[in-house]
């Protein structure tokens, strides 16, 4: 793509890089055949293509944003399906995350439209304030029809939705501790214990904690970590965003330091998208740039993580897994074959159902910002896994969980729980009731 930016523009680090990525983009159009939201709406400036357009012309013409750059790239889920597709090797991720920062610093939103977004910011990424809000959206769940006819409250009736019946109680897993292998002692690990994932559904630290230990890995959830930024970063609130970096370098850079890390474990595949970034997000502070990139280059999603540690095979379960990968995980991680590989191994049939590399329409906060598009995506995405007849879902993050489970009634998990069972563990508390299919 001809760009024409003037030295001037191209002085600023980040616009020489955004420049840098707009050169990269040939038109050729494959990115609209696995957008998901071009798959759904039809409209060119609601797929890669359209939107790199929009960039360009804002970018380069030194303007600020306007309404139609905002809708449609507040439409994007980031589930970066284009850049896998890609063969020119469009560097997106960054490019709209650049646009993002744009648009929160030159755009005034409308009023209800930045309080939603204000409340989103500020309770999320903290667990105590999270399950404060959770208990308070229970005793609204019955109201939220009343906020759905009012199109600026639509977000506040999907929060409402998407609030659990019941709670989870809090778990020890999330408080700062070290958990000593329990087997032959053969490594050390980091653990993000999350914001959101803590609070709605603490089993999944939990397994990984018992199904690591039981491998011979120590287990550490140390003081003072925390969220890892990608809520606010995708919001374009990129202070935040590189505070709450700045914050999990220091902490992770310390365990390094004390005791040596062979990785920092994440088991929600959007923040490990985010972790894995901070190398970059960090790359222009030079008290960070180092250890962020040591910290990056650490980071492992647990799937990643259990593939080299040698599981044996186990014997075969007669359960039916239907492997719904994130996006964060397939293409903001590239890791494709490895948790299905894993499940396999652990005596799980798998089946992948088709349309994979489309997004389930949860994305973070997408389900409540944009809750129509997000719906028609998790219908999609729920007939598609239904129609391989599972007996159980499996997914590496809880954005997924969430979304797919509230569509469907076919138990879903984290991978993790299924293998910390089959290595082991518990039958996972939502398998209870379930028979073996063969």
């Amino acid at each position: 793509m001809q760009t024409r930016f003037s030295a001037e523009q191209l002085a600023d680090p980040k616009t020489a890089e955004a420049e840098s990525i707009l050169r990269k983009c040939v038109h050729c159009g494959f990115c609209t055949a696995t957008c998901p939201t071009y798959v759904t709406l039809g409209n060119e400036l609601d797929s890669p293509r359209g939107r790199i357009y929009l960039i360009k012309d804002m970018l380069e013409n030194g303007r600020p944003a306007d309404e139609e750059v905002v809708t449609h790239i507040d439409r994007c889920l980031s589930c970066l399906s284009c850049v896998t597709t890609c063969p020119s090797g469009v560097d997106y991720m960054h490019l709209v995350d650049h646009a993002r920062v744009h648009i929160e610093k030159t755009y005034k939103r409308p009023f209800m439209n930045r309080v939603t977004r204000a409340v989103l910011a500020a309770v999320l990424p903290y667990p105590a304030r999270f399950r404060a809000a959770l208990s308070l959206a229970r005793l609204g769940r019955p109201f939220a029809g009343l906020f759905g006819g009012i199109a600026v409250l639509k977000p506040f009736e999907a929060m409402l939705k998407l609030a659990p019946t019941r709670l989870p109680a809090a778990s020890p897993v999330s408080k700062p501790a070290t958990h000593a292998a329990t087997a032959e002692k053969r490594g050390r690990v980091a653990l993000l214990t999350g914001c959101a994932q803590s609070v709605l559904d603490p089993a999944i630290n939990e397994a990984t904690v018992r199904l690591l230990t039981r491998l011979g890995i120590e287990v550490v959830v140390p003081e003072g970590e925390g969220c890892c930024g990608s809520l606010v970063h995708h919001m374009g609130r990129e202070e935040q965003a590189l505070s709450e970096a700045r914050r999990n370098v220091d902490v992770w850079t310390r365990e390094i330091e004390a005791g040596g890390l062979d990785a920092v474990i994440i088991t929600a595949s959007g923040c490990g998208t985010t972790i894995k970034d901070y190398g970059h997000m960090l790359a222009r502070d030079p008290a960070y740039r180092q250890k962020a990139e040591k910290v990056s280059a650490l980071a492992k999603d647990i799937t990643e993580y259990l593939t080299v540690l040698d599981l044996p095979d186990q014997k075969r379960k007669g359960i039916t897994v239907a492997y719904h990968s994130a996006c964060s995980m397939q293409h903001g991680q590239q890791i494709k074959a490895g948790p299905k590989l894993l499940l396999e191994a652990a005596g799980f049939a798998v089946k992948e159902p088709a349309e994979g590399h489309l997004c389930c329409g949860s994305a973070g906060t997408y389900n409540i910002m944009q809750p129509e598009i997000s719906a028609k995506l998790k219908t999609r995405k729920v007939n598609n896994i239904e129609a391989v007849k599972p007996d159980v879902i499996a997914t590496g993050n809880i954005g997924c969980i969430t979304q797919i489970a509230s569509g469907t009634a076919i138990p879903i998990l984290h991978t993790v729980e299924l293998l910390e069972w089959a290595y082991g563990g518990e039958k996972p508390e939502k398998l209870k009731d379930l028979k073996r299919s063969a």
